[in-house]
């Protein structure tokens, strides 16, 4: 933006030169096709630059360097120039000759373009010609890659990644050897299809979901945790997409990582989030038969016990998913007392939250999760009753 005000300021007087050429009658008799935008005569736009009062700028104008309109950009040109050199300026066009005051045209509208900022669709197009540049800079590769990471999060502007090829692009990524490249390739592709089932449905037409649920295996923590991100959103609410998901053994994945102490805690609280997404889509879906994944014993004393670890958002988000778990019909409640000792756990666990709220940095956080507690513990008494 600098660079943008430097190439404004040293323009004020072909912006000046302009105008008083427009006042005097001269657009139409020498350069037909030349457009001016502004409302204002030259002349209260002129008195505004002697005036103590700064010219205002309307809404959409920016201090940085970026205008929506001409008018904004001569507005703030002459409010930020000196009235001498403004003076100097208007009296000297005057001598200029027609083939002059084209150059001056010409030269302006050059300068317009250079402050015109790209639109979004435009810097896609360039991310996406990057990654399909195969000379490219690994750094150049992750600022393309980044770049579509902030541009896919407008919803507009995930729906048009497929039509420009980007999609494309970023899964052909997945194959990188750099896992840095990986991960955020993955991270892209998850972003563009969270909440959004259009792009959900895009991505599983290019059968990815199997890659990224290999990549979930991955030994570099990060590239595992952005795909196992991947594959939530993909299939979240989506019933082809989970119907694949369990056609990969994705089930078998999340009760490994679930009952696994030596994966990332990361990895963790994303399955046991996913587990309750896949739950609460089984609930919506009530004519749909329940799957024995939601039943499998070893898989429901994973989550129970990730109720006792020392990790308040860990904690949560399991009591989250049981509170869900315990509303299918399929499960019955005296697994969860019987195997997984529900009942015990979740007197330890208030314990353990009595004395968080004590802890002046946590008392707030641990009241919300013991008001969680409290709800999985009421579901779980009263479906207990009726067995």
């Amino acid at each position: 933006m600098r660079l943008l005000r430097l190439s404004l300021i040293v323009s004020i007087p072909i912006l000046l030169s302009i105008t008083v050429w427009a006042s005097e009658d001269r657009i139409n008799k020498s350069t037909p096709g030349l457009i001016w935008s502004t409302g204002k005569e030259v002349g209260e736009l002129y008195r505004k630059s002697h005036s103590e009062e700064p010219v205002a700028l309307n809404e959409h104008d920016e201090l940085d360097g970026g205008f929506s309109s001409l008018d904004g950009m001569l507005q703030w040109a002459i409010g930020h120039s000196d009235p001498t050199k403004l003076k100097d300026a208007a009296k000297s066009v005057q001598r200029l000759s027609d083939d002059e005051l084209k150059q001056r045209q010409i030269e302006l509208q050059e300068l317009v373009e250079k402050l015109r900022m790209p639109s979004d669709a435009e810097l896609m197009k360039v991310a996406i010609n990057d990654l399909n540049n195969s000379s490219i800079s690994f750094e150049g590769r992750l600022r393309a890659l980044e770049d579509l990471l902030n541009l896919v999060e407008s919803i507009d502007n995930a729906n048009v990644l497929h039509k420009f090829g980007g999609l494309a692009a970023v899964i052909s990524q997945l194959d990188n050897i750099e896992p840095d490249v990986r991960k955020l390739a993955a991270w892209v592709l998850g972003k563009a299809s969270q909440n959004n089932p259009v792009v959900q449905d895009q991505v599983l037409d290019f059968g990815t979901l199997a890659k990224l649920m290999k990549m979930v295996r991955s030994d570099v923590v990060e590239e595992a945790s952005k795909a196992l991100h991947a594959v939530s959103a993909i299939i979240r609410n989506n019933l082809n997409g989970q119907k694949i998901f369990y056609a990969e053994a994705g089930d078998l994945m999340l009760k490994d990582i679930l009952s696994n102490s030596t994966f990332d805690i990361r990895l963790q609280r994303k399955c046991v989030l996913l587990v309750g997404d896949l739950a609460e889509c089984q609930l919506e879906n009530i004519d749909k038969a329940e799957l024995p994944f939601f039943s499998d014993r070893d898989l429901l004393k994973a989550i129970v016990d990730l109720t006792l670890l020392d990790d308040l958002d860990l904690q949560e988000k399991a009591l989250a998913a049981i509170k869900i778990l315990l509303q299918l019909r399929t499960i019955e409640a005296s697994i969860f007392k019987d195997f997984c000792a529900l009942d015990k756990v979740l007197e330890r666990t208030r314990l353990q939250l009595e004395q968080l709220m004590e802890v002046e940095d946590q008392r707030d956080y641990a009241k919300d999760v013991e008001i969680l507690r409290q709800e999985v513990a009421l579901i779980f008494y009263k479906k207990l009753e009726k067995c």
